[in-house]
């Protein structure tokens, strides 16, 4: 593949909801532009995508693949994300160096969740976007439906650049209303053709709305229109691109790409109308020497910068970064700083990745997109840049975590491979977290929702050769005491030989801090040199509470007396007479269990109100308020950890995957009498 010039650059990320045709849409571009021979599909697990191994047995995209390929002279990187929301974040690194975004429809379904979210990301990164109208050939497609339900949702920036020649079985291709042409296709090639008679009143009337948005795009097209003066093509293909890419019009074009109807079209409107590199601003970063912000343009002098926007862990070929040429040209054997860790890092020879195919070239322009392999210190997100001119861009907003589940190894001693397994993959996904929680002892991972964490599992076993099977986590409760207690802990032991002594008298009180020791020995009745061992005594039973062993905390111990033998007493002894104090002690002084309660912010739409409010206080969760944010109602509650482990599963269900959570812990708190005695009863 040829080495192409920034403004003939077109990346273009594929965006919907799962099962609206993205992966068949890049299979028929692919197919169009000559670079397979046959169009394929999910079912038989042979698109050129889809190609890791969990993919097709599950029949669905799990990360976003890279597709270059050349059409009329212009380069073309779509980026195929997935529609499922387990798998956001791809989604998010694609949106992240798109300079445009497609949002595929269905035209038996409409307006989905998923397009919703992808309509969302595209407003809120304020990116360029076409809507294709897809499966235009399925029994109960229904174009004019589909772009009333798009005028309604998304406002009068929609704008049809097309309609259809024919619907369901009788589908065969569009008509444009810009070129004024109609087009015809055969699954291979389309010929162009005139305008149907009883269609042309129409394609006049949306050609007109389309007309006046061209007229709105210049002042002097604005005089032309209204002085009666018609305009010429490139007027307007210059006005309707100017309007793309401000983000005043949103074309909606249609066709069928299991039977490769409307692709040739689309892919001539993505050179026409999508932004090339050059026309988004200069890129802005922080200068991490100077602290500064800097910016960075296209100009052929501006030195080099690049962000890696996905990492590709493979346990035989090593690490594949992804990033986009942000300034400047990149070269085999560059020397380049990773700003982030400020590490140098030695490039090799660079590539494309058009699915799992590696092409490579010499060099990669600024705006486009490639990849190099073995970088030691680089993770997604980090910048890479010229040693003498470094700079960081901003981070791309990954979605936090939303499940928590237990993982154990099914064989023994498994333990290590598990940790070095997850960790490659949490390199891999930066939506996936994971963590060993040492109050539990259990390692706890962390995703976007179910099937996201069994993707995970299964390449645990795949790529990494460890099975292991998920479980709920244990709640890190935890114990103190709400009252005072005064007691003695003696340890008087005669074995043959030295014996051993200890003698110690303890007060326990709560107190706001994890724990506070202090002595108040008068003539020494306790040796001085003892008391260490007395609070090391303490401590260490503080591990295990006397309720249902879990950690204790926030009480204070007093040593206000005691006594001690010349010859038995040992700093062992007094170890062993302040853990029987303890637990005498804290028995005594009305212990408690205490659970983690976490603060949660909840964001739905308004009509899912009622059903989450009423669904946090059945988990015992207080609501502290609620804000408008980003056009949905946010609520900020505080909810027990142990009731929102499986939150994410939940919200999904009750707002039909449109609701969204964070979570953080809060504090502390009693846990209710109810409650405590079944956790006890089951601990005991």
């Amino acid at each position: 593949m040829k080495i192409y010039e920034t403004d003939r650059i077109r990346n273009i990320a594929l965006l919907g909801h799962g099962g609206s045709g993205k992966t068949t849409l890049a299979e028929a571009a692919l197919f169009t532009a000559k670079y397979t021979n046959r169009i394929g599909t999910i079912e038989d697990g042979n698109t050129t995508s889809d190609f890791d191994k969990e993919e097709i047995n599950r029949r669905l995209s799990i990360n976003t693949s890279l597709l270059p390929m050349e059409w009329q002279n212009y380069k073309i990187n779509f980026l195929d994300s997935p529609g499922y929301f387990d798998f956001i974040g791809e989604v998010q690194s694609a949106v992240k160096v798109s300079g445009g975004i497609i949002i595929l429809a269905d035209a038996t379904s409409g307006i989905e969740v998923g397009t919703e979210k992808a309509w969302n990301y595209a407003i809120d990164k304020k990116k360029p976007t076409f809507i294709f109208v897809n499966k235009m050939d399925r029994e109960n497609a229904n174009f004019k439906k589909v772009l009333e339900e798009l005028r309604e949702k998304f406002g009068k920036k929609i704008a049809p650049f097309q309609i259809p020649l024919g619907e369901q079985e009788s589908f065969v291709g569009n008509i444009n209303v810009v070129k004024m042409v109609a087009r015809k296709y055969d699954g291979e090639t389309c010929k162009d053709d005139s305008i149907p008679e009883d269609l042309m009143e129409e394609v006049q009337s949306i050609r007109e709305l389309l007309l006046e948005s061209v007229a709105e795009s210049d002042d002097a097209l604005l005089d032309k229109y209204f002085s009666g003066e018609p305009f010429t093509e490139e007027e307007i293909r210059e006005g309707l691109r100017k309007g793309v890419i401000n983000g005043d019009i949103v074309p909606v074009i249609c066709g069928a790409a299991s039977k490769n109807i409307g692709i040739h079209t689309l892919l001539e409107m993505i050179c026409d109308y999508s932004p090339s590199p050059v026309d988004m601003p200069p890129k802005q970063g922080d200068n991490p020497v100077t602290n500064k912000v800097e910016e960075r343009t296209l100009g052929p002098s501006e030195p080099f910068s690049a962000q890696v926007f996905k990492t590709i862990v493979d346990p035989y070929i090593g690490k594949i970064s992804l990033f986009k040429v942000i300034s400047g040209r990149l070269t085999a054997d560059m020397e380049v700083l990773n700003a982030n860790k400020n590490q140098k890092e030695k490039l090799g020879s660079p590539f494309l990745l058009r699915g799992k195919q590696q092409i490579e070239v010499d060099e990669v322009n600024a705006g486009d997109i490639a990849a190099v392999a073995k970088l030691q210190h680089t993770l997604t997100g980090d910048t890479l840049c010229s040693v003498e001119k470094p700079i960081v861009y901003s981070d791309i907003e990954f979605s936090t975590p939303q499940l928590f589940l237990a993982v154990e190894p099914k064989a023994r001693g498994d333990e290590e491979k598990i940790g070095n397994g997850l960790q490659r993959l949490a390199e891999e996904d930066p939506t996936f977290q994971f963590e060993r929680n040492k109050e539990t002892k259990q390692t706890i991972i962390k995703g976007q929702g179910e099937l996201h964490l069994r993707v995970i599992t299964s390449k645990l076993k795949n790529k990494f050769g460890v099975e292991v099977q998920l479980s709920d986590p244990k709640v890190p409760y935890r114990e103190t005491i709400k009252s005072k207690s005064d007691v003695q802990g003696k340890h008087k032991k005669q074995s043959g030989g030295h014996g051993q002594y200890g003698d110690v008298k303890i007060r326990f009180e709560p107190t706001a801090s994890d724990f506070e020791f202090a002595e108040e020995i008068f003539g020494g009745a306790v040796p001085k040199s003892y008391i260490p061992a007395v609070e090391k005594g303490i401590k260490d039973c503080m591990e295990k509470g006397v309720l249902a062993g879990y950690p204790v905390t926030n009480i204070k111990a007093v040593l206000y007396d005691g006594s001690y033998h010349d010859v038995d007493s040992s700093e062992m002894a007094f170890k062993i007479a302040a853990s029987l104090a303890f637990k005498k002690g804290i028995s005594e002084a009305k212990p408690v269990l205490l659970e983690p309660i976490m603060k949660v912010e909840i964001k739905v739409p308004d009509e899912y109100m009622g059903d989450i409010m009423g669904d946090i206080n059945k988990r015992r969760g207080r609501i502290l308020g609620m804000e408008p944010k980003g056009g949905q109602q946010c609520i900020i509650a505080e909810v027990p950890q142990a009731e929102m482990f499986k939150y994410a599963i939940d919200l999904r269900s009750m707002t039909q995957s449109r609701g969204s959570f964070e979570m953080d812990f809060a504090r502390y708190e009693e846990v209710p009498q109810m409650i405590s005695e079944k956790v006890v009863a089951q601990q005991g």
